[in-house]
């Protein structure tokens, strides 16, 4: 995969930093070891996801990565430290492959993203201090670890758009390199610096000079092939200071994304973008899928790798068996069929051994006969020190013991060869077991494959105005709308609840207003139930792993904001004067799927509001697994047609752990 150029860098930091201004941290989560993204959420806009990659890239992204569900110690803590701080700015630090976004919370910080060699990612306070880095690294003039001052890295580059004829003179008068090697580790790296002596050519001041060999030595140039360079420098990069950059994917011998047009490419494809950001996120992500894909492939591989190996293992061990069988059978024929010349040697070696003779002589003897010529000794191999005659006949190295029988040194092959012949049933079974479970993990690789979660872009949706709240329609058709937080609460009592409609709230501290909008219907048993299943289990109820909770409901004319003398009404919260119609035990149970209500839409209610618009749904209550983690079990059930998105599931689920109703699944 690519990494970010300087160039890239300035570009991509100088729309972030005019988009994301002004954004407020949401979460913060750790797809894999290199990655961290940071989720914002911008006033008038909704979620933007910004993701960076250790040492390759960082931009805007609408394509979401998985949030793992239990989360490393470094977004752990961007969360306890910068949920809901304000973002003040993105700058690139002196046109390095550095980045720096600031935020303020409680006081400022600034997380560092270093795109250079294998890259960090690092969170330091207002003083510089390392907070915690994604990655702790030590060198003998840096140490990125916890409690230590930042510190950046030796500057060896140049800024294109800044740098003065003089200061590009001295460059090449102090490099010891070639000229394209002295701008390409200046900070412009090899693309830029072709793409400068390309351009040369355009800018000598005299068509009789010949054109600069990139590869001459750089402290040789004159002050008229200097000057060429730098006006080369300033053709390319003028844009990129004015903000006119043309954002762009070329595809030819390679695939490369770029801010700036380059002749370099002339003759590639071109497919341009609105922005640099949204360039990145189509190049970076269309290989983040493919390192996806690999990495399951490798991870199936290891998996499948150990079985065959078994396989081969357990086929290598019956081929012993059987040619164990075979050789130990022979063996105790060819003992049988040379049983006088066998004998002989052995009353040999006896005879000799009464005589003091010692198994070293005896051995020298025999093989002494045999070269001799001696019948008998001509099978005749070597005597060990344990007396063991070794003999080989049809080019087959015979053990034969000379303290038993010729018999009993024939029967312990032929033994040999039954041992092995019962293990041969015991080999076969235990391959087969092992060719199922092959088959097995093969076909579960193609499945695997086949239904890789690859990431797809989200597509911001305009909502429906009641999708920006809790809502569900009942099952007589009735619109029913609650509270998020206070400040949607505040809204359901001030701008949504008319005089004809129905206030419901949970009988407890911490539970959202709701507004029953009856548009001139009559108020009906089954809407009532229904909503006040709706308001218990959206309730603190849930979190706190209630079954039932207690549920009211009010006249809106009983609803009030104003509070008696001496008393203070927070905000999102309101008096209820006058008689309580109570709901008592409400079960706390919710139904989510996929309706068609103005078009087809997410929705989470009351089971039997779902039943009477889709069949597609669960129901969940409350339980033990984190929302994340069911979101993703819930997305799995009800996205038939791939119109969600697991962020759409957790936003619409209780606050608090859940689980799958048993009763429906």
């Amino acid at each position: 995969m690519k990494t970010m150029t300087n160039v890239d860098i300035y570009a991509i930091s100088h729309e972030l930093n005019e988009f994301l201004e002004g954004a407020r941290v949401d979460k913060s989560f750790q797809p894999n070891k290199e990655t961290v993204v940071m989720r914002f959420h911008k006033a008038g806009f909704g979620r933007i996801d910004l993701v960076m990659e250790a040492g390759k890239r960082i931009h805007k992204s609408q394509y979401p990565l998985p949030n793992p569900t239990k989360p490393p110690s470094f977004p752990m803590l961007l969360r306890k430290r910068l949920k809901g701080a304000n973002l003040l700015s993105i700058k690139q630090y002196n046109f390095d492959r550095i980045v720096e976004i600031t935020l303020k919370k409680d006081r400022i910080y600034t997380i560092v993203v270093e795109l250079f060699s294998k890259g960090n990612i690092i969170l330091i306070d207002e003083d510089k201090n390392i907070i915690m880095p994604l990655k702790r690294k030590s060198w003998s003039n840096r140490d990125i670890s916890a409690k230590r001052e930042y510190t950046y890295p030796p500057e060896n580059g140049i800024n294109p758009i800044k740098i003065s004829e003089e200061e590009l003179k001295q460059l090449f008068e102090n490099s010891d390199d070639d000229v394209i090697r002295t701008l390409a580790k200046s900070g412009l790296g090899s693309l830029y610096a072709e793409e400068i002596i390309l351009r040369t050519n355009d800018f000598r001041t005299n068509e009789d000079l010949s054109l600069i060999d990139k590869n001459s030595e750089a402290s040789t140039l004159n002050e008229e092939e200097v000057k060429s360079i730098h006006l080369a420098i300033r053709s390319i990069f003028k844009p990129l200071a004015n903000g006119e950059i043309k954002p762009e994917i070329v595809s030819g011998d390679k695939d490369d994304v770029l801010p700036l047009e380059l002749l370099k490419y002339k003759n590639f494809k071109h497919n341009y973008f609105d922005s640099f950001n949204e360039a990145c996120d189509e190049f970076y992500s269309k290989a983040v899928k493919n390192t996806i894909t690999d990495e399951q492939e490798k991870a199936w591989n290891k998996k499948i790798s150990k079985f065959e190996k078994r396989l081969e293992f357990q086929e290598e061990t019956l081929k012993g068996f059987k040619d164990t069988i075979e050789k130990s059978h022979k063996k105790g024929e060819l003992i049988y069929s040379n049983y006088q010349k066998i004998e002989s040697l052995i009353n040999v070696i006896e005879n000799a051994k009464s005589n003091d003779y010692s198994y070293q002589e005896i051995d020298k003897i025999l093989k002494k006969a045999k070269k001799e010529g001696m019948d008998e000794a001509e099978i005749i191999k070597s005597v060990d020190k344990m007396g063991n005659l070794i003999i080989n006949i049809e080019n087959t190295d015979i053990n034969i013991n000379s303290k038993i029988s010729i018999p009993e040194n024939a029967n312990i092959y032929y033994e040999k060869a039954k041992k092995a012949k019962r293990k041969i049933a015991g080999a076969n079974i235990a391959i087969e077991n092992t060719k199922k479970q092959l088959e097995d993990i093969l076909n579960k690789k193609v499945n695997a494959m086949s239904s890789i979660m690859l990431p797809q872009k989200r597509v911001k949706k305009e909502l429906k105005w009641y999708e920006k709240l809790r809502w569900f329609v009942s099952s007589t058709g009735i619109l029913v709308i609650g509270g998020r937080d206070a400040n949607s609460n505040e809204n359901i009592v001030k701008k949504y609840l008319d005089n004809n409609d129905v206030y419901m709230h949970a009988d407890i501290h911490g539970a959202p207003s709701i507004a029953i909008k009856l548009k001139g219907k009559e108020l009906d048993d089954n809407t009532i139930k229904e909503s006040a299943i709706f308001a218990a289990s959206f309730s603190s109820a849930w979190s706190d792993g209630y079954s039932t909770q207690d549920v009211y409901w009010v006249t809106p004319e009983q609803v009030s904001k104003s509070p008696e003398s001496g008393e203070y009404v927070a905000k999102g919260s309101f008096i209820i004067r006058g008689r309580r119609n109570h709901v008592r035990g409400v079960k706390l149970r919710i139904a989510v799927g996929i309706v068609d209500y103005e078009g087809k839409r997410l929705m989470a209610g009351p089971e039997e509001a779902m039943k009477s618009l889709t069949d597609n749904y669960i129901v969940i209550k409350p339980g033990y697994t984190k929302k994340e983690a069911m979101a993703k079990r819930i997305l799995s059930k009800i996205n038939e047609d791939e119109l969600i998105e697991l962020d759409d599931i957790v936003r619409v689920l209780p606050t608090g752990k859940c689980d799958f109703d048993d009763k429906k699944y």
